[in-house]
């Protein structure tokens, strides 16, 4: 949990995020078409039934869930994070966010489901934490995150 809170830190500073900004745009992030094909490689080889989205993410949604956040909703969840080789790098529960002061990933990826609703995101570094390394996370990383949506406010 510390890792995600130290890494939307991060991104607010780096972005000039601020409490009082109540716009929410349109993320239209892609990933780039190495990156797309690296991940898709990936799934493949490994039998695993993933949806793929045209941004360059794979997700495999294990219940839809009720009402859906928008990019500039509050959710609390429940997740875990691993490398692509299946370390366990991060994982938290009960944990609150507004989806604009996270990563591309989960911007683009939670709205997907809804309240109640569970999902397996596959994320390319490009939407997730990029070229930098952070906090176990080595710079470049293919990133398998869990997800359980328990509340969107």
């Amino acid at each position: 949990m510390l890792l995600v809170m130290f890494v939307v830190a991060i991104i607010c500073a780096t972005l000039s995020c601020k409490k009082t900004d109540t716009t929410c745009a349109t993320v239209t992030t892609a990933a780039p078409d190495a990156e797309k094909v690296f991940l898709r490689n990936y799934i493949s080889t490994n039998g695993i039934s993933a949806t793929e989205d045209s941004r360059g993410f794979f997700y495999s949604i294990d219940s839809i869930g009720g009402t859906k956040p928008t990019a500039c909703s509050n959710v609390t969840v429940n997740y875990t994070l691993r490398l692509l080789n299946g370390t366990l790098v991060d994982n938290g529960n009960n944990v609150t966010f507004n989806l604009m002061n996270l990563i591309v990933g989960w911007q683009e990826g939670i709205p997907l489901i809804g309240k109640n609703g569970k999902i397996i995101l596959y994320l390319p570094p490009s939407l997730a934490y990029g070229s930098q390394a952070t906090s176990g996370i080595p710079a470049n990383s293919y990133l398998v995150f869990t997800i359980s949506l328990k509340e969107v406010y």
